[in-house]
């Protein structure tokens, strides 16, 4: 919500866009993977919610850069973000180990 408070009245429209569609997808993407089929799914949309905080992270130092807001604000979202993150990967890791899911191999046999 706090990137859409930010950037609502920004004239730089392609930035904006792109920040909003990355913040958007960080709960949707939680949210559809809660809904999956699979610990596997689950894991797989909670890893593409964590590509895009990371990505949301880069548009907010691309922003500060070209002064679209204050380091400060930027500091305070980066903040939030890495959290996210980190509660990403602790969940992920919590249904690994509760599900024994494996990333997944070749499909090759082993020949013997």
């Amino acid at each position: 919500m706090k990137v859409y408070e930010l950037f609502k009245n920004s004239k730089e429209y392609v930035l904006r866009d792109q920040m909003t569609r990355s913040a958007l997808s960080i709960p949707s993407n939680i949210a559809e993977g809660a809904e999956r089929s699979s610990s596997q799914e689950f894991i797989r949309f909670l890893n593409i919610a964590k590509g895009s905080a990371a990505e949301l992270r880069t548009q907010l130092y691309i922003a500060s850069e070209i002064g679209v807001m204050d380091d400060s604000e930027r500091n305070i979202l980066k903040k939030e973000l890495i959290e996210i993150s980190s509660m990403l990967q602790s969940l992920i890791r919590s249904i690994k180990s509760t599900t024994n899911v494996r990333p997944k191999t070749s499909n090759l046999k082993p020949t013997t």
